[in-house]
């Protein structure tokens, strides 16, 4: 089933042609892998998606419906969360604070209300579980690892039921252990049936977890293939040019 469908999409900011005309499906549990070198449009394409920027032309489908996102809670209300390279996580709080930033658990009612951190512990437990992530929902993030760290900020994607979740770079930065904790919380996604568009420079990565890639160069897709059909060395040849389009 197609959950989420680009037609023509395109954006400018002034002169400058920042995605042209690009196209794409997203399947139901599907892994997409997004590459490109810098400046090839991969962060403004997915920031569209995310309800951060507006088409300049196109249309964003999702199940079929248009989406006239304005601001990026608006994507979230359709079941699109966004992990960014910088986590935007807060490191003086604990991970279940975090999963729970702005949108905290509350007992009682109006004003009077008070934070319920044992829910919001209890709940952050259940999805770190869920993940079989290690996180604990005491743990300070000040103290965790780069795999710890994404696994509070995937788990923030889950409150809302996400049906897509795209990650910029997750793996950047971080020890090949960590890769391997972030991989395998990618492939937990899917099999609970979440669609996910990964932007990444690794290539290892891409192959080992995506099922399709989508190859961008100066804001055009050039390629949009099936991870069997394709290899590294074509990939790498589509980004710098070498291959014109596959």
């Amino acid at each position: 089933m197609t959950v989420l469908e680009l037609s023509n999409v395109s954006k400018h900011f002034g002169a400058i042609q920042a995605v042209n005309d690009v196209s794409f499906a997203l399947a139901a549990g599907e892994v997409v892998g997004l590459m490109g070198d810098n400046g090839a449009g991969k962060s403004t394409l997915v920031k569209m998606i995310a309800g951060n920027f507006r088409p300049s032309h196109g249309t964003i489908r999702m199940e079929g419906k248009v989406l006239n996102m304005h601001r990026p809670v608006d994507a979230r209300g359709h079941g699109i969360e966004i992990v960014h390279q910088d986590l935007a996580l807060c490191d003086n709080l604990t991970a279940a604070a975090n999963v729970f930033l702005g949108r905290e658990l509350k007992r009682g009612f109006g004003p009077f209300g008070i934070l319920d951190y044992a829910a919001m512990y209890r709940r952050a437990g259940e999805i770190f579980a869920e993940l079989k992530s290690e996180t604990r929902p005491r743990d300070l993030v000040k103290k965790m690892s780069g795999g710890q760290r994404q696994a509070v900020a995937i788990a923030r994607t889950r409150l809302s039921d996400a049906k897509i979740v795209l990650m910029d770079e997750p793996t950047a930065a971080i020890s090949v252990r960590q890769i391997a904790e972030v991989l395998a919380l990618i492939r937990r996604l899917r099999d609970q049936g979440i669609s996910v568009v990964l932007i990444s420079h690794r290539m290892p990565d891409v192959f080992t977890v995506a099922d399709r890639v989508i190859v961008m160069r100066r804001g055009r897709k050039v390629a949009d293939k099936k991870i069997a059909a394709s290899s590294p060395e074509e990939v790498t040849g589509l980004i710098t040019g070498a291959i014109e389009a596959a």
